[in-house]
C-alpha cells in the first residue's frame, strides 16, 4: 500500500481497491416460487461462546450469557419456526458446532440450512491471507464432519471481508456469500471486474438485531431498544421488500433474539409477514439457487 495519505492517492492506487469486490448484475428473479410476491430469508448467527472466546476472554459470566443462546434460545427459535413451517439458515462458527454438536444435527434434521461462519468468530480481515484460507476451509470441513452435509454458503464473522475472502470462497466453489451490502436484493459478485458466479444475499445493519439489542457492560455499546420499536423497523423493511417484489433478509443472533420479549416481537413480525399471504420462506441456499436459475 502506498505511503501516501488517501487524499494524495493517484487513481492507480484507489481504483484497484474499489474494483476488488463489486456488485455485478442483479439476480432479482422475474418471479418467486408459487407466485409469491416476496422471498423471506430468516437467518440466525449461532455465535454462542465464540464472541467471548475470540477476544481471549475466559470470563464464566460472559460465557454464561453466550450459553443462553444454545440452552434456551435455539429451542425457542426452532419451536417458533416449526410452528409456522418456516425453513431458515443458521450460520455457525466451527467452535460453536464442536461445543454443541447435537444442536447442529437437530437444525439439519428439521430441514434448516447450516452455513460457514468462521472458526472462532475471528476478525478475518486482520489475518494473514494464508491463515484466513486455512481457517475458512477447516471450518467447512468441521461443519461437514458434525452435520453430515457440506455447507454451500458463507457469512463472514461480523461481516468482516478481506481482499482475499472472495478468492477463497471461489476456490471452495461455494454457491453464495451473505456478508456484503451493495443492494437490497441478490446480485452476482465481481472480482476485479470479472463475474464470479457467486450469489450475494446482501445483509444490512438495519435488518440485524445486534445494533438494537447488543449489550456489553465493559464497553460503550449498551443499547436496549424496546422490542416494539425494532418491530416497527423490521415491519417497514419487510413492507418495502414486499412492495418491490424482492427479498426480505433478516439477521439474528440466538443469544440476543432468544429472550422472551424479543421472541414475542419475532412472533409478531412473522404474523405480519404471513398476513400478506403471498410470501416464500426459504433458506439462503434455496434463494441463491432460485435467483441463479430465474434472474432477469
Amino acid at each position: 500500500m502506498s505511503e501516501q495519505l488517501p487524499w494524495q492517492w493517484p487513481e492507480s492506487t484507489w481504483r484497484p481497491i474499489v474494483e476488488k469486490v463489486r456488485a455485478g448484475r442483479s439476480l432479482k428473479p422475474k418471479h418467486w416460487p408459487g407466485g409469491a410476491k416476496c422471498a423471506v430469508a430468516l437467518s440466525f448467527d449461532s455465535d454462542h461462546e465464540t464472541t467471548t472466546l475470540r477476544w481471549g476472554d475466559t470470563s464464566p459470566g460472559t460465557l454464561s450469557a453466550n450459553q443462553y443462546g444454545a440452552r434456551v434460545a435455539i429451542p425457542r427459535i426452532l419451536a417458533l419456526l416449526a410452528g409456522h413451517d418456516i425453513k431458515a439458515s443458521f450460520f455457525v462458527p466451527a467452535i460453536t458446532a464442536m461445543i454443541h454438536p447435537d444442536e447442529q444435527r437437530r437444525i439439519i434434521a428439521e430441514g434448516h440450512e447450516i452455513g460457514i461462519h468462521s472458526w472462532i468468530h475471528e476478525m478475518n480481515a486482520s489475518l494473514p491471507p494464508e491463515d484466513e484460507r486455512d481457517i475458512q476451509m477447516r471450518a467447512a470441513d468441521k461443519l461437514e464432519e458434525i452435520c453430515g452435509l457440506r455447507p454451500v454458503g458463507i457469512r463472514t464473522p461480523s461481516w468482516d471481508f478481506s481482499p482475499v475472502t472472495l478468492a477463497i470462497t471461489r476456490e471452495m466453489d461455494l454457491l453464495y456469500d451473505s456478508s456484503l451490502m451493495a443492494d437490497d436484493d441478490p446480485y452476482e459478485l465481481l472480482e476485479e471486474g470479472a463475474a464470479t458466479g457467486i450469489v450475494e444475499l446482501p445483509v444490512e445493519w438495519i435488518r440485524d438485531d445486534m445494533p438494537y439489542f447488543g449489550f456489553d457492560f465493559r464497553r460503550q455499546s449498551r443499547p436496549h431498544t424496546p422490542p416494539s420499536s425494532v418491530l416497527g423497523i423490521f415491519k417497514a423493511e419487510f413492507d418495502g421488500a414486499h412492495a418491490d417484489g424482492g427479498v426480505f433478509q433478516l439477521t439474528m443472533h440466538p443469544h440476543i433474539i432468544g429472550h422472551r420479549s424479543r421472541m414475542a416481537m419475532l412472533s409478531q413480525l412473522i404474523d405480519h409477514i404471513n398476513a400478506t399471504g403471498d410470501i416464500w420462506y426459504a433458506t439462503h441456499a434455496d434463494i441463491a439457487r432460485w435467483c441463479l436459475e430465474n434472474a432477469e
